[in-house]
């Protein structure tokens, strides 16, 4: 049986968000700047987009009347 593009789409982002998660931008932010691989800032701030965009998915697969309908489809 294969994935939904709805599924396929959570486990993308779920994958991108434990990623994002094991950057660990609270220890680099105490590093001084010049070993930072990475901005913490703009680690954090992906990692909420992220969430913010994965909620987004799950309330719109738990949302009975988006079923069936296709993108950019009116009510």
């Amino acid at each position: 049986m294969s994935m939904s593009t709805g599924d396929e789409f959570e486990a993308e982002v779920e994958a991108e968000l434990s990623l994002a998660e094991s950057s660990d931008p609270e220890r680099v932010a105490g590093l001084p700047a010049s070993e930072w691989l990475f901005d913490p800032t703009d680690a954090e701030r992906e990692e909420v987009e992220l969430r913010n965009l994965l909620g987004a998915a799950e309330a719109l697969e738990a949302d009975p009347r988006s079923r069936g309908r296709r993108t950019g489809e009116g009510a």
